[in-house]
């Protein structure tokens, strides 16, 4: 409960969200001495120098996606996997892709483990999509790009809604809601964040 109050102070408010990040145990996705801070609002590090981010970053970006039951939902950045368990929870069908092939074994065995059957994962350059499932329902960044990335746009369904930081440095990042209408894209900047980059190719485990 005491975790539950921290995302909702934090603005956490969608039910929905507060009841799938009760059903996934963040210290599945914390390794070794940072397993016993799992449940404190702080992103930790994790494999090949990323973060996990702070729980209540995952339940406001996942509160901005707008997930429902019967969408299927892109995210990329894998990372340890949590943000696409609890994803996982909300939609029908959850793809995620990560530069660096260790941290996608390693979030697949968990997912295994905790018997989450709806998620895919690939090693891939996310930041070309995954054009062979496209157009998808909701699609969420994990890392920041300097503007949201044209292929993932292309591959976001009329209706559909993208969530990612965007910021030229580390240290001024914006995160934004994207969503695509018969005409166009609508932007609406949500709140200041801290994310690692996105960056191009696959990465050196």
């Amino acid at each position: 409960m005491q975790f539950l109050f921290a995302l909702r102070s934090k603005g956490v408010t969608d039910a929905r969200v507060l009841t799938a990040m009760e059903k996934v145990d963040r210290a599945a996705f914390v390794k070794g001495i940072f397993s016993e801070r799992a449940y404190e609002d702080m992103p930790l590090p994790i494999s090949c120098g990323q973060t996990i981010s702070q729980p209540s970053v995952v339940g406001l970006m996942t509160q901005a996606l707008q997930v429902q039951p019967r969408h299927k939902v892109l995210e990329i950045g894998t990372g340890s996997g949590y943000q696409a368990a609890v994803l996982s929870q909300l939609a029908r069908r959850v793809y995620t892709v990560d530069r660096f092939k260790r941290l996608v074994t390693e979030a697949k065995a968990i997912f295994d483990a905790q018997d989450i059957t709806n998620i895919t994962t690939f090693t891939a350059d996310g930041s070309f999509g995954y054009s062979e499932q496209a157009p998808f329902d909701r699609i969420l960044l994990t890392a920041a790009a300097e503007d949201a990335p044209s292929p993932l746009l292309a591959q976001l369904r009329v209706g559909g809604i993208m969530v990612l930081p965007v910021g030229q440095s580390d240290t001024v990042q914006t995160l934004i809601r994207v969503t695509r209408t018969e005409t166009g894209y609508d932007y609406d900047e949500l709140r200041p964040v801290r994310f690692v980059p996105l960056l191009e190719g696959i990465g050196q485990d």
